[in-house]
């Protein structure tokens, strides 16, 4: 089922949590919310779920307007991030609770509902569970236990708050595979909210980035990360280095350095932010004619590669640099604390100092 909200908005007294947002989901895809605490993206989920009302605007439901609809109506399944089982029910009864709560003539039979449950616990790998309590699982055992009772009423939209957010990293990342796997095989239209990058960027068809109430940007994981039209979404997924200066032709200079940048259309003198990944940024010798002056704060090795954390000096002081190099390079510059280097982006991607709705 395709969802669409339309100019949502919604106000919690003051404070503007959903700021005219309209979007689209498109039947069958899995779409991550994802953006920072606070910027609207668990309370336009459950706007769509029906758990809480916007103050303008609609919800649409395979092409039906559905804003007034009962949440029971909306056919949707809904996760909570932690996991809200009945703990004095056992695992088969927390997943059968929702069909033995239908409307009598909706009711499946007794039998038919052992069946179906039974179906849902093999299907999340948790059928020799069905008779233990809630308490008596893992984390990870519980949340895959809150999805098969959301299932279990074959909800047309699953929505999840904040799946994992209640599990430690490595349970995360195992669950994250399942999951995206389970929706694989479900094709159920499913929109989960994280603020976690990596989760929305490893497990979703598409990701929403969102900023105090607004949308920054919607695309395919690659094109947000690789394509960033703004500086928040930059900032926001993955690690970042930026820069403060000036555009003189081909040139940014940051202090009384410059070093040279892809080609892009600024006006000359123009006031910029210049963002660099990581492993786009090059340490160089401190009497190198080019690069940014900055001192090592600390080298993080770690197998084939290592993380390089410096402290921008002159024009670039009080701002932060990390570098990803290969080990191999590291050596040969013979990186120690302390040492006096210059930092050389070999890609930097610019915006104009008033960028609407950057955070910096």
């Amino acid at each position: 089922m395709g969802i669409r909200v339309e100019n949502i908005q919604k106000r919690f007294g003051d404070f503007v949590a959903l700021d005219e947002v309209t979007l689209d989901f498109p039947s069958g895809e899995l779409v991550a919310l994802l953006g920072p605490s606070g910027c609207g993206k668990t309370t336009l989920l459950r706007i769509i779920a029906g758990l809480e009302r916007a103050d303008a605007g609609s919800v649409v439901l395979d092409g039906e307007d559905a804003s007034g609809a009962h949440v029971r109506e909306r056919q949707v399944g809904f996760v909570f991030q932690h996991y809200a089982l009945f703990k004095h029910m056992t695992v088969f009864d927390n997943v059968a609770f929702g069909l033995r709560m239908k409307p009598r003539g909706e009711r499946r039979s007794k039998e038919e509902i052992r069946h179906r449950v039974h179906e849902l616990l093999k299907l999340v790998q948790l059928d020799w569970l069905a008779e233990r309590f809630p308490s008596q699982l893992s984390g990870g055992q519980r949340q895959r236990i809150a999805l098969a009772r959301a299932l279990a009423v074959e909800p047309r939209v699953l929505l999840l708050d904040e799946p994992f957010g209640a599990l430690d990293a490595k349970v995360r990342k195992e669950l994250r595979r399942w999951l995206r796997r389970l929706h694989d095989e479900l094709h159920i239209t499913s929109i989960f909210v994280t603020h976690d990058q990596e989760e929305a960027l490893e497990v979703a068809d598409r990701v929403v980035l969102m900023d105090r109430g607004r949308v920054e940007q919607v695309g395919s994981p690659e094109e947000v990360y690789r394509t960033p039209r703004t500086p928040f979404v930059y900032s926001f997924l993955g690690s970042v280095n930026q820069f403060h200066g000036r555009v003189e032709a081909s040139r940014l200079v940051v202090g009384d350095e410059a070093v040279p940048h892809d080609g892009e259309e600024f006006e000359h003198g123009a006031e910029v932010h210049a963002f660099a990944r990581p492993h786009e940024l090059d340490i160089v010798a401190a009497s190198a004619a080019e690069g940014i002056p900055a001192r090592v704060i600390r080298v993080l090795t770690f197998g084939i590669s290592a993380r390089v954390e410096l402290e921008g000096l002159n024009g670039a002081a009080g701002q932060h640099f990390e570098a990803e190099l290969p080990r191999e390079r590291v050596e040969q510059l013979g990186l120690v604390a302390g040492q006096a280097v210059k930092v050389v982006p070999s890609r930097l991607k610019l915006f104009e100092r008033q960028v609407t709705g950057a955070t910096l």
